[in-house]
């Protein structure tokens, strides 16, 4: 039996993963806590980006690019500026969806709370993701039907912890949708978000959190946690019961350990019929 996940048939397992490190140590690592004023600059209200985010994506675009020839990538900050990107996604060539840095607000704060996040999808299909917390130093990979892998060790999420340990990220909910979802705190063991899905997904994966729940749903924020948490076993899809894709961007993402457990809070957090 593999002691390490067969990650896509046309790349060694190894690949990706000593990407991400190498690209790390060359262009977060010695920004992180060292960054000139010059360097942080906020690319939307309440966004930051700096120029650790922009030269990690272009080293990872070369980098992802030479291990798959013919392959197109889409990153967070080029899509940022260019959102007509995000067509690729649904086109025939294989993608890289890039996170270069995520958690930038904490990096930028100096908080060791942050990750890269990879994944490659075909047509709106995850196939393969990589999670990687440099300063925890692990990688999560998973293979779509190969389960999820901390640096060649299995992850399983759950089983449940009771109450439910659950991360209610409910910013961008419609108004009324978000006060229905709020009432629900008193039910649960609230997990305050690290602002880092890497965080979160990772979390999930280790069976560290029980449930999370999103409704911004951009491609490099979840579309590599999703496929981990799958592998890892857990239950993801959008609220209205259909499977999550990188296609879709809003409407409710609810991340659960079991299928029962799923549609139990689905009920509860769905919007109440007007």
């Amino acid at each position: 039996m593999l002691a390490y996940p067969r990650v896509v048939a046309f790349l060694q397992p190894d690949d990706v993963s000593n990407l991400l490190r190498e690209a790390t140590e060359i262009e977060i690592l010695p920004r992180f806590r060292n960054l000139s004023e010059g360097e942080v600059r906020e690319k939307s209200p309440g966004e930051l980006v700096t120029a650790a985010d922009e030269a990690m994506e272009r080293r990872l675009a070369d980098g992802l690019v030479a291990l798959l020839p013919g392959s197109v990538v889409v990153g967070e900050e080029a899509s940022s500026a260019n959102p007509s990107l995000l067509d690729l996604l649904s086109g025939e060539a294989p993608v890289w969806v890039v996170d270069p840095l995520d958690g930038t607000a904490n990096f930028a704060a100096g908080s060791p709370v942050f990750g890269t996040m990879v994944c490659l999808v075909r047509q709106g299909a995850t196939v393969a993701a990589w999670i990687y917390l440099p300063v925890e130093g692990g990688c999560l990979v998973a293979e779509r039907g190969s389960g999820a892998w901390l640096d060649g060790t299995r992850v399983e999420a759950g089983p449940a912890a009771r109450p439910l340990r659950v991360s209610l990220n409910t910013k961008f909910f419609p108004p009324l949708h978000k006060e229905h979802i709020e009432a629900t705190r008193p039910l649960f063991d609230i997990r305050p978000g690290p602002r880092c899905a890497a965080m979160t997904y990772t979390q999930l994966a280790r069976g560290e959190l029980d449930v999370a729940l999103y409704y911004r749903l951009m491609p490099w924020d979840h579309a590599p946690g999703v496929l981990v948490y799958q592998e890892a076993g857990g239950s993801a899809a959008l609220l209205n019961g259909a499977p999550y894709s990188a296609l879709v961007h809003s409407g409710g993402l609810l991340l659960a350990p079991d299928v029962e457990t799923w549609q139990r809070l689905a009920a509860l957090f769905r919007a109440p019929a007007l």
